[in-house]
């Protein structure tokens, strides 16, 4: 750990720069890749959710279904019950005394009849109620096995995609992470926590027209001479992303090179001459 820490310390600010831009370029390049699967992914995990709802769906309706025949087993327990309590109070009422005895009893055999109506009432809307939830499960299923078809599609095509990209990928991984050690674990994690907020994944950028890579907004003189100094690690002020200069990260030619033409140019017309 301690050597780790010394050869982070060693390294110049320009040398975890350079390797911090390479690891972008690898970084974006896997980026590419995943944007070529296109929206595939969210499809299949879109699907695998949509089949999740299906399924407990299904197994609510079932268990909606096991409740109401258990409500109606209980009704017709109620019903058979208070059938034989009308026989009791009809046996009673062919031995009535007085007509006082006569209306009580003549009451309650009207009260159970009433209460085995709503019984049998109750009894006919919990089996309509099952029969419709029959019908939900036979559209659930029906809509589930066409997800099922749709998902096995899909990850087959989502399979071949990601089989002809999976070792370019692989490659690419394998040289970014050779790339990490190369950069101290503070700017590294500062990078990623960038790129993880950033829309386009650039946790670096170069240095464009005097403005900011990543957001394009206008650098300050002073501040773009400190970036091409490369004495520290610069963050742009508005989008926090790591700055680098152009001719560093290696996608600019130094000024000096790009006049050498010119001036070799006018030395030929003077030969000429």
């Amino acid at each position: 750990m301690a050597t780790d820490k010394k050869n982070e310390k060693e390294r110049s600010v320009e040398e975890r720069l350079k390797a911090l831009f390479q690891l972008q370029t690898l970084l974006s390049e896997i980026d590419r890749i995943k944007i070529l699967r296109g929206e595939l992914p969210h499809e299949v995990k879109d699907l695998e959710d949509e089949i999740v709802r299906y399924q407990t769906r299904i197994q609510n309706l079932k268990e909606e279904i096991a409740d109401l025949k258990a409500f109606v087993n209980q009704k017709n327990g109620e019903i058979a019950e208070r059938k034989g309590k009308i026989e009791k109070y009809e046996d009673q009422i062919n031995n009535v005394r007085n007509n006082r005895e006569y209306a009580f009893l003549e009451k309650e055999r009207e009260f159970e009849s009433l209460e085995i109506e709503l019984a049998e009432k109750n009894i006919r809307e919990a089996q309509a109620r099952q029969e419709q939830k029959k019908a939900d499960i036979a559209v659930a299923k029906d809509e589930l096995a066409d997800n099922e078809h749709i998902l096995e599609e899909k990850r087959r095509e989502l399979e071949e995609i990601v089989s002809e990209t999976r070792q370019e990928e692989e490659n690419i991984r394998e040289q970014a992470k050779a790339l990490e050690p190369l950069i101290d674990s503070y700017t590294l994690a500062a990078f990623k926590r960038i790129r993880k907020n950033a829309h386009n994944g650039l946790g670096i950028v170069t240095v464009q027209r005097g403005a900011c890579g990543g957001c394009f907004n206008r650098i300050p003189p002073q501040r773009r001479l400190e970036i091409k100094m490369h004495k520290k690690i610069i963050v742009c002020e508005y989008c926090g992303r790591i700055m680098i200069d152009g001719v560093l990260a290696g996608v600019e030619q130094p000024q000096e090179e790009v006049a050498k033409p010119t001036k070799t140019t006018r030395s030929r017309k003077k030969k000429e001459e």
